[in-house]
């Protein structure tokens, strides 16, 4: 017969795993409950399945990546933070590699594996998994948790409860907004959903026609209502539909909201963001006069991967075929004005599904950072994407769910102890 768990866990992502494995190696009877068919099934296709674990980045660097709310993470990230997660992938058999940015990867870059192991763990200790137990609610009694309902109808209490299930992005993988629905029925409330490093959509051909083109060393702004606004330098990548790539993903948060209030919002690409125009009109100059020979699109190979030279040329409405030499100074302006603020209209985000992360969520102010606990329900704890938090990319975001789990499931550990102590 099956022991009663004391602790009962929602969601079997990294926050999940990582909870109730904590709680269970303390001797703790620990359920839990997954509704897909196997643990982790977002987690095994992070990182494009190579599975970006954390980042080398220093604590306050860290937590800057998540906006005015990453200070709720300071007594997360102070008690389990990148050294940490390292050392304890390593206890289960993961060495891990850093690459450009701090960002930290499993050595054989395999997200499924690393899924596997931390499974393997969570049985081992001891941990009840069952797969296929989508939960409905909250049980609450007196104004504390007192177990869970299961959309078929069955109730099993428990003395604590963990809501680890993700988000709403992705939803092939389980996370379908489950967990804001369970803290909204519970009481808390939820900050508006929405997509969060997600792909943009733009008006017009323009980067249908430069399809698979990626650009390294630029620099995207946002643009809202002509007000620039932010702005991330690195790799971009055009798709038909639009833009992605990491500066995208970066800035799409801003986008997305802005596209909710403003009447304009842009994406402007510097293609050239090491000169400053006066520098850029020198060197433009420079070439001109050494390839005045030559026919204007020639001379356009030497600044402009040749996929973006047709762009060019229309946007800027010089013909190709005219000679270097026949350049005027107003044309010649055009063209600074061009590489240094290549615009694209924004008409949309794609949707949440198709987002690698979901903004908004629990609200911070009602759950109890050094815990993970509700302020407003005792014995009812929230950890991973369901928060009001998230990150760009570089394993932010991944680092956040385990030190989250981490804490809620230390945290039930004292509860435990505590009301032990009182028995």
């Amino acid at each position: 017969m099956e022991e009663e768990p004391y602790l009962i866990v929602v969601g079997a992502g990294p926050a999940g795993l990582m909870a109730a494995g904590m709680v269970a190696g303390h001797g703790i009877p620990t359920l839990l409950l997954e509704k897909m068919d196997r643990p982790g099934r977002k987690l095994r296709i992070t990182g494009k399945g190579r599975c970006n674990l954390t980042n080398q980045t220093d604590l306050r660097g860290f937590i800057s990546h998540f906006g005015k709310k990453g200070a709720f993470l300071y007594q997360s990230f102070s008690r389990f933070f990148t050294s940490d997660l390292v050392q304890f992938l390593e206890r289960l058999g993961i060495e891990t590699i850093v690459e450009r940015g701090g960002r930290v990867f499993p050595a054989d870059l395999d997200a499924n594996q690393v899924t596997e192991r931390l499974a393997d763990w969570v049985l081992r200790q001891g941990v009840q998994l069952k797969i296929h137990s989508a939960v409905k609610e909250i049980i609450i009694h007196d104004g504390r948790a007192a177990g869970v309902a299961l959309q078929d109808g069955t109730q099993i209490p428990a003395e604590a409860v963990i809501v680890a299930s993700g988000g709403a992005s992705y939803t092939g993988t389980g996370s379908s907004g489950d967990g804001y629905r369970m803290a909204e029925r519970a009481g808390h409330t939820i900050q508006a959903v929405r997509p969060a490093l997600v792909p943009l959509r733009t008006a017009g051909e323009v980067a249908a026609s430069l399809q698979g083109l990626t650009l390294k060393n630029v620099r995207a702004s946002v643009i809202i209502d002509g007000k620039k606004t932010a702005g991330e330098f690195g790799e971009m990548l055009f798709t038909h539909f639009g833009l992605s790539g990491p500066i995208v993903l970066t800035l799409s948060e801003r986008v997305v909201d802005a596209l909710r209030n403003a009447s304009r919002v842009q994406i402007a690409i510097d293609l050239k963001p090491a000169l400053d125009e006066q520098k850029l009109d020198d060197r433009l100059l420079r070439e001109i006069n050494a390839h005045h020979k030559q026919q204007f699109s020639t001379m356009l190979k030497k600044l402009l991967p040749s996929s973006l030279i047709q762009a060019c040329v229309d946007q800027i409405a010089i013909a190709a075929e005219k000679m270097c030499a026949e350049i005027t100074v107003k044309e010649r302006r055009r063209l600074v004005t061009w590489l240094k603020d290549f615009r694209f209209e924004v008409t949309s985000s794609l949707p949440l599904e198709a987002a690698i992360i979901t903004a908004g969520g629990v609200a911070l102010n009602e759950i109890d950072p050094r815990s993970m606990q509700s302020k407003l329900v005792a014995g009812l704890y929230f950890a991973g994407e369901v928060l009001d938090l998230n990150a760009d990319t570089g394993g932010y975001n991944l680092q956040a769910a385990f030190s989250t789990g981490w804490m809620a499931g230390m945290a039930v550990v004292q509860q435990f102890e505590t009301e032990r102590k009182k028995c």
